[in-house]
Order: C-alpha cells, then sequence, then structure tokens
C-alpha cells in the first residue's frame, strides 16, 4: 500500500487501539491509504518520507473515525462523550449565548450519516484521515459552518438606503413559489413524521419541542445520552429522506425545486409549526416503553 511495508502497517494497527473499535486491519490499512493519496496525491515519495508521514497521523483518532463512519455504536458513544463538549465549547466560543450550538447538533447528522448515496451512509468522517487531531478538525468544520451561516444571512439583508429604490423592491419582492413549496414540505414532512414510530416521534418532541437537553430526555427515555443523540440523527434522517421521496415521486418536483422547499424553511418557517405537531403526535408513547427505533 503505497509503499509502506505490511509490518508498518500492522504496527500502526496496534498503536491505535483499532481492535477497541471493531476497526479490522484491512479497513485501517485503506484508511491510511486514503490519508496518503490526500497528502501526496501523485507525487513520488520515498519510503522514509511515508514513513514518516504516517507515523505522525492522530492514529486513535483516525482508528475511532473509521469506527464511526462505519457505524460501530460504541465507537459513536464514545465520540460523542468525548467530543460533545469541545463543539459546545467551540460553538459558545464563536457565539457566546448558545447561538451556535444548533450548527454544532446538526454536524452530529452529518457525522453520523444522514445522506445515502448507492444504498450507503455517507459520513463525514470519511474526510477525516488523521492529519490533525479529532478535537481541531472539528473545531474547523463547526467554524466553516457558522461562516456559511453569516454568509447565508447576508444575502438576505436589506441594501443600503442608497440604492435605486427600484433594486431595493426587486430584491425585497417575496418569492412567488414560496408559499406552494411550504404547503408541499407541510404534507410530506406530516406524512414522514406519521410513519415514525411512537418512540421517535416522543425523542423528537422532547428534544425539539421541550427543549429538553441529550441528558434530560435520556432520562425520560431511559436512553442513554449518547444513544438519544444517533437515534437523533438517525431519525432527522429518515424524515429527510422520506419527504423527499415525497416530494419527488407524489409532487413530481425536480432536485431543484426540492432543494427550494428546505430553504424557504430554512430562510423563515412561518406557517410550518412543526415544535406544534411534535408536541401533539408525543403523547402515544410511554417514556418507559422498549425502544423500536433501529
Amino acid at each position: 500500500m503505497a509503499g509502506l511495508d505490511a509490518r508498518l502497517v500492522s504496527r500502526l494497527y496496534e498503536r491505535a487501539h483499532a481492535a477497541r473499535w471493531n476497526v479490522a486491519p484491512a479497513r485501517f490499512a485503506a484508511a491510511l491509504e486514503i490519508s496518503v493519496a490526500r497528502a501526496f496525491g501523485e507525487a513520488r515519495r520515498d519510503i522514509r518520507e511515508l514513513e514518516r508521514y504516517v507515523a505522525a497521523l492522530h492514529l486513535e483518532d483516525l482508528a475511532l473515525a473509521c469506527a464511526c463512519a462505519d457505524g460501530y455504536e460504541p465507537a459513536w458513544d464514545h465520540f460523542v462523550l468525548q467530543h460533545r463538549p469541545v463543539l459546545y465549547r467551540s460553538a459558545d466560543a464563536l457565539e457566546p449565548g448558545g447561538g451556535a450550538r444548533e450548527i454544532a447538533d446538526a454536524l452530529y447528522g452529518e457525522l453520523f450519516g444522514v445522506r445515502e448515496r448507492d444504498g450507503e451512509r455517507r459520513s463525514l468522517f470519511r474526510y477525516f484521515h488523521g492529519r490533525s487531531s479529532m478535537a481541531t478538525w472539528l473545531r474547523a468544520i463547526l467554524s466553516q459552518r457558522y461562516v456559511d451561516r453569516i454568509r447565508s444571512r447576508r444575502r438576505l439583508e436589506p441594501l443600503p438606503d442608497d440604492e435605486d429604490e427600484r433594486t431595493v423592491a426587486a430584491a425585497a419582492a417575496p418569492d412567488p413559489d414560496r408559499a406552494k413549496y411550504l404547503a408541499l414540505l407541510r404534507t410530506a414532512l406530516v406524512l414522514a413524521l406519521a410513519r415514525l414510530t411512537d418512540r421517535d416521534r416522543l425523542r423528537l418532541a422532547l428534544y425539539y419541542a421541550r427543549q429538553l437537553t441529550l441528558a434530560q430526555a435520556g432520562q425520560v427515555l431511559k436512553e442513554h445520552e449518547a444513544t438519544v443523540s444517533r437515534q437523533l440523527a438517525r431519525t432527522r434522517a429518515a424524515i429527510r429522506k422520506d419527504a423527499e421521496e415525497h416530494l419527488r415521486t407524489n409532487a413530481g418536483l425536480s432536485e431543484t425545486e426540492i432543494a427550494r422547499c428546505f430553504e424557504s424553511v430554512m430562510e423563515d418557517a412561518g406557517p410550518l409549526d412543526l415544535t406544534a405537531l411534535l408536541e401533539r403526535t408525543a403523547e402515544p408513547c410511554k417514556p418507559g416503553s422498549p425502544d423500536r427505533s433501529t
């Protein structure tokens, strides 16, 4: 692999404690290959340079990322417990008062793999190659997401007073299709929520509608807080996938129109009161009932 001796790879595997997370040697070797390829590209490097590179990687973090990307639950639980405080502290540093914590929470969905392609979860962990620590990598992603949100908001800000009035009026004109998009998405989300288990709807209501912390929701549901986080990520992914499929198949929307539906909600949810909807659908499930989520 990329000029690395198999014995070296074996030593690196041991140093990474990859077996702890049920990462197979071949899987770890593949992660090293990808890291080397990303670092050096097609350029030729002598064996000593390659060995120095891989030996300097954050190997334990790389093994953890492999396990989380593969959906190994003990690894994900460990990741949430160890790195959620890091993300929250970073979020609070970006925006004191907790305004950026929602970005940190949304990041868990990307890390777990909320989107699928060709039947596979597409986890953000596949972009972690061990060149920095996991904590540094997470802070960098969070910062970029925060910058992206600021840029998105600025695009919606009013133009300066000295701009041509007709330009201002045009910029302020509402999207004529927005009401249609909101109505279609509301129907899709109502159907998607109805297809969830009672327990999944309760978990959503506790966290989003009643604004309990993960730990508090876990106490109600008799679940570990890391399990609550993981199940919320799965449920969000299922809702998004279900809603997109409804909009595509039943409403006949294009991929661009589907994206615009979700953009309309992000800009202003308006009548799309999911909090009230979740509150109404939360009651059927008893907190102590078995977790049927997958």
